[in-house]
């Protein structure tokens, strides 16, 4: 809490400067009179370079670059190429090139986190403050009388100190502008702005005596509305420009004119948000003829009145976002031209990699008052898959589900032929990719009901997800050809993929609740093999019965050909000598048959062919005899440590032997 308190006070306003120290403080510090942009970088930080060749999924994705990471945006994930974008906007605008002219706009689907964006990037306007001029006024009391103090009056529109110099002045043969450069190394574009009509109208008021205004450090703030504004469209019929250059305020007008700038209420959002951030949320979906002021406030550094009190400057960033579907209409009209010009496009898709979606979910569950509550394993994983599936474009090339896991940094030369690299993916399907699809919002939404569909605890597990996923899906007002392939995408591959995850999950529950079964598996592998590769019969010491070189080939494909092993012999070959050598620093024992992951897998795989044998042991059925009940005990400990509740057990091994009869395949 004293941390807290620290901040707060250390943000209160400073003791207001003269104009001249102001002068002299520019000379030795630049971020005296540093513009929007140069704050907002600053705020941002120095990136962190990330050289993706050592990771081998990012350097499939990002070709080796280099990139730049932003700590300031960490937790917003998969958003790489959108972040660089914006900086490559600020650093552009702050050198005060042609973007410092132009509003920074984000396009993008609904829940691509635009507004996320817009909130992160007033944070950090907060983070820096600016200085602007104020004047010492009596104070009034609630009769409006005098009570005899001073109280500081700050600029209704925070605007430059620097304004109130005219750089095209001239004084003794040089230019304002030459003077500021030559004595306070003010370089000559930072004069560029002009006194607001309340500093024109402050300055007759002291016979045109500079030196009466004071200059004061503020700091923006989204909750004071300084530096910091929001504005959003507002019905069609009624919206004016009032909304974005403030309006005349009629209590006023018994003391002053409707044209003197006493009376009028700098509210708008180009007012609140001079030197910092205006955001225009939907700004397209606002009226055409009340945007007009923003083309000079991004053009010219000003903009008019509505009562014709005379220009207000504006030197800050104009923040914009809208949907595709309103750009699209705006961007098709040839009236709008002047807009498009001025406008600075930044896409904001949906994220395309699997593990950045999964990170959104668990940054969202984290937050919410469902972050300790129980997620079976695959869950979010799943959910991550789908929601990336539904926004990729089909490709003649390969499956769906095929390019979802290129996307997500994979290598499929062993068990896709008909993928295709990351980059020719992504020339095939175009800018237009991950612009629309499901959103994380609802993807989220689709979360939450599923930890509360079960009836006996709050949890969320895959098998529940699927029949939320279809049954939402089936509700929502879709185009039937959407809803039809958003449901397949369920059938096809989700469903199969899960069968196949769950049946592993089982099968290694069983094999570790019987840790000599995974053994034994392993030495007859190894048994076997061993008498093959040397053209020896085997006969079984405790049964007599002996294995010919042909029995023996037969046995060990029982092994392999679950597993997929097309070249039997040398993965034999592989296998003895992993053991023989294993055996070497073993006492003569083979090795624990998890040690050599190859064959450990062919043995887990083989497990669905005895699955039959381990559905009676893990069902909940009635158990023959107090062995039998203890086994299935120890099932239900290792599925736990697996991160399996036991309601989440028990509906997932009873749903596994329904389905199982079904035997769904990938697509």
């Amino acid at each position: 809490m004293g941390q807290l308190q620290d901040d707060y006070v250390n943000k209160q306003q400073d003791a207001p400067i003269s104009l001249s120290e102001y002068l002299d403080l520019c000379k030795q510090d630049k971020w005296a009179y540093a513009n929007a942009h140069e704050r907002l970088l600053k705020a941002i930080g120095e990136p962190t370079k990330l050289d993706t060749s050592s990771d081998p999924k990012l350097s499939r994705i990002f070709s080796n670059r280099v990139l730049n990471v932003y700590p300031a945006f960490s937790d917003f994930y998969g958003m790489e190429d959108t972040i660089s974008e914006i900086t490559k906007f600020l650093k552009a605008a702050a050198q005060g090139l042609e973007e410092s002219k132009q509003i920074l706009y984000l396009l993008g689907p609904v829940g691509s986190a635009k507004s996320s964006l817009a909130e992160r990037l007033k944070e950090l306007m907060e983070q820096e403050p600016f200085y602007t001029l104020a004047v010492e006024v009596d104070e009034l009391d609630e009769a409006g009388e005098k009570t005899g103090k001073k109280v500081l009056e700050y600029s209704p529109v925070n605007e430059d100190p620097l304004g109130l110099f005219d750089p095209s002045q001239r004084v003794g043969g040089r230019t304002v502008s030459d003077i500021m450069e030559e004595t306070y190394g003010i370089e000559r574009r930072y004069m560029k702005g002009i006194m607001s009509p309340w500093a024109v109208q402050k300055l007759k008021e002291f016979d045109g005596d500079r030196s009466k205004f004071l200059v004061v450090k503020r700091w923006p703030s989204k909750l004071d509305q300084v530096g910091i504004s929001k504005t959003e469209p507002a019905d069609e019929n009624t919206q004016d420009i009032s909304a974005l250059v403030g309006k005349t305020d009629v209590r006023k007008l018994e003391m002053y004119s409707q044209k003197d700038q006493r009376s009028f209420a700098y509210s708008g959002g180009l007012c609140t948000g001079n030197r910092g951030i205006m955001e225009f949320v939907e700004m397209f979906k606002a009226p055409i003829k009340t945007l007009h002021p923003l083309l000079t406030a991004t053009q010219e550094g000003n903009f008019s009145s509505p009562e014709n009190i005379g220009m207000i400057p504006f030197n800050g960033i104009i923040l914009a976002h809208s949907n595709e579907s309103e750009w699209t209409k705006f961007r098709n009209n040839k009236e709008n031209e002047a807009f498009l010009a001025r406008t600075y496009l930044v896409r904001v898709p949906y994220t395309l990699r699997v593990d950045e979606e999964l990170k959104i979910y668990q940054k969202l569950l984290k937050n919410s008052a469902l972050a300790k509550a129980p997620v079976a394993p695959g869950t979010l994983e799943m959910l991550a898959e789908w929601s990336v599936m539904t926004r990729l474009k089909e490709t003649a090339h390969s499956t769906v589900y095929s390019k979802m896991r290129v996307y997500n940094g994979e290598n499929l030369k062993d068990t896709d032929k008909k993928a295709k690299p990351y980059t020719d993916y992504r020339d095939e399907a175009g800018i237009e990719e991950g612009m629309d699809g499901s959103d994380t919002r609802w993807a989220f939404k689709t979360l939450s009901k599923v930890f509360n569909e079960a009836s006996d605890e709050v949890s969320a597990d895959p098998i529940r997800l699927m029949n939320v996923l279809e049954d939402r899906i089936k509700k929502e007002q879709l185009a039937g050809e959407v809803a039809a392939h958003r449901i397949n995408l369920i059938k096809e591959y989700l469903l199969p993929k899960y069968v196949e995850f769950v049946g592993k999950e089982i099968s290694t529950a069983y094999v570790e609740s019987y840790k000599d079964f995974g053994q034994n598996k392993f030495d007859q592998y190894v048994l076997y093999a061993d008498h093959w590769i040397q053209d020896q019969d085997y006969r079984d010491p405790e049964t007599n019965l002996t294995l010919t070189r042909a029995d023996l080939e037969e046995e060990l494909q029982k092994f392999e050909k679950p597993a997929g092993i097309m070249n039997g012999k040398d993965f034999r070959n592989e296998v003895v000598n992993y053991v023989l050598r294993a055996r070497a620093n073993n006492g003569g024992k083979n090795p624990a048959w998890t040690s050599y992951k190859p064959l450990a897998n062919v043995i887990e795989k083989g497990m669905f062919t005895t699955m039959e044998e381990i559905l009676p042991v893990i069902s909940y059925t009635a158990k023959a005899d107090k062995k039998a009940q203890e086994r299935h005990e120890e099932f239900v400990k290792r599925m736990d440590e697996k991160g399996y509740t036991p309601a989440q057990t028990r509906v997932l091994t009873e749903w596994y032997s329904r389905v199982r009869k079904n035997k769904p395949t990938m697509g």
